[in-house]
């Protein structure tokens, strides 16, 4: 790909006839005058913190934690599922917040794959994320957002792309905004599981303990159905790191990106354990199982006339964790494109805003794009293994690195056998995929593998015609300049 060096004409406010571009009063702007344009530590502990619990909840501990107790059989076996699936969360982000204080860069897994294992394997990380994973993860979540809000409002008017439209204004124009937000929606759903929570165990307290007396019966102790409910349970905390895509932007990141971990895993695991214990307490095992939205029949069944507040509740979640996405994935487009990885024009920032508005917009593209999609959720079981794969390359790459560059300054250094545990569950995470569902496993490796010619072609040759690279700078000259937008300064 051509190299950024070739956006030159316009860097630094400087038009194409020689004159200066038009210049704003924004704070931002007053901000990227006196310390060089580049993206700002914004993000204190408390917008971390919203960042990691909004991306991890979304809508599926207020729809469907049913795929758990129908494979765990028990309330108590249950249980134990959600804790275990939470501890293992709780491994894995402890392991990426000592890679994320000894590589303080921004991209998350995309940065230590790159670190320990070399372009290939990262760039491949990059392209399944850009072209598959987080655009029809977005599009899944817009189209909740629209069932859960839209639809009973505009009967049966398809709007979930306003969603995204909007999330995507607010985070090109002002990154305080976005994580103002972030921290609205954070707190929003936070409060209506506490309502769930708190109204369970009220139930309970009242004498209604007929679910729990018998906690084990119906158990189902074989490897298979444990195995399928700790795979349900463990995605219901996909995003827990999400935070270190944004190192860069942290205030005191070698206190703060860890600090965030240690108050946000242990708060979304016991929110998880204690939620299921009141959707037990009011419906019991068959009223989870029969229901296809669990909030929404506990509303329907406990809260009376106020019970039209859940889906406005479910809505504010989903919408909360599409937000996070965006504005965390982004970040790692924007690195990998300053890193040559990808298109120079994803590595800029907007001259006025000072947010990376050309990666916002081609993400926010995409995920548009995708709900034109037939299957959405036919893509996303083909690139869930490849997730999982690019996690363990992640994870991995901090043994690699305590191997090969021991004396890396670590300011966190854990006990050796977090990350092997860790490391053992994600090889499980990959294993076990091959027995359930091999076809869709082979189709997401084919996938990923596509992006190799992409990298050879792309990134690799660098001799490229000379029509095409004029063309190219020309195209990206244009775009640089509809976005306003000039690389970010060292």
């Amino acid at each position: 790909m051509p190299s950024s060096k070739t956006a030159s004409p316009i860097l630094n406010g400087i038009n194409d006839t020689g004159g200066r571009t038009a210049t704003t009063t924004t704070t931002a702007t007053a901000e990227a005058n006196a310390q060089g344009l580049r993206l700002k530590q914004r993000i204190g502990l408390f917008n971390g913190c919203a960042i990691i619990i909004g991306v991890i909840v979304g809508s599926g501990i207020f729809v469907s934690p049913k795929g758990v107790i129908m494979e765990s059989g028990s309330v108590g076996m249950s249980l134990v599922v959600w804790l275990s699936c939470g501890i293992f969360s709780l491994m894995g982000a402890l392991c990426y917040a000592e890679l994320g204080t000894s590589i303080p860069k921004s991209g998350g897994d995309y940065a230590y794959i790159k670190e320990a294992f070399g372009e290939i394997p990262a760039f491949l990380f990059l392209w399944v994320s850009l072209v598959i994973i987080n655009p029809s993860s977005n599009a899944i979540t817009a189209l909740t957002f629209a069932n859960y809000v839209l639809q009973p409002i505009f009967g049966h008017c398809d709007i979930p792309d306003a969603a995204i439209r909007l999330l995507l204004f607010i985070n090109c124009y002002n990154v305080s905004w976005a994580t103002k937000t972030q921290n609205i929606f954070t707190v929003t759903k936070v409060l209506a599981l506490l309502i769930i929570i708190i109204t369970g165990f009220v139930w309970l307290g009242l004498g209604n303990t007929e679910h729990f007396k018998n906690p084990w019966d119906g158990t189902i102790l074989n490897f298979g159905s444990t195995s399928l409910a700790f795979y349900q349970g463990i995605y219901s905390f996909a995003g827990w790191n999400y935070l270190n895509f944004v190192t860069e932007e942290l205030k005191n990141p070698y206190q703060n990106l860890p600090r965030a971990i240690y108050i946000s895993l242990p708060t979304v695991t016991l929110i998880y354990v204690f939620c299921n214990m009141a959707y037990f307490a009011v419906l019991g095992i068959d009223g989870v199982i029969d229901s296809n939205a669990v909030a929404v029949s506990f509303a329907d069944a406990y809260m009376g006339k106020l019970s039209f507040l859940m889906p406005i509740f479910v809505a504010c979640s989903t919408i909360g964790s599409l937000n996070g996405v965006l504005f965390a994935a982004s970040r790692m487009f924007f690195v990998g494109a300053r890193d040559g990885q990808l298109p120079e024009l994803l590595g800029m920032i907007n001259y006025k805003l000072v947010t990376p508005l050309p990666s916002l917009i081609v993400l926010g593209v995409l995920s548009l794009i995708m709900l034109c999609t037939t299957d959405l959720f036919l893509l996303i079981n083909y690139t869930a293994f490849t997730e999982a794969l690019m996690v363990t390359f992640a994870g991995a790459s901090l043994l690699y690195l305590r191997w090969k560059q021991p004396n890396l300054p670590r300011p966190i250094k854990l006990n050796l056998l977090i990350p092997i545990f860790f490391m053992i569950m994600c090889l499980f995470l990959l294993i076990f995929p091959f027995f359930v569902s091999p076809f869709e496993v082979i189709i997401g490796l084919v996938i990923t593998l596509s992006g190799i010619p992409v990298y050879f072609i792309g990134v690799y040759w660098k001799s490229k015609p000379k029509w095409f690279s004029d063309g190219w700078m020309k195209f990206t000259h244009f775009c640089q300049k509809l976005c306003i937008s000039v690389p970010e300064e060292n």
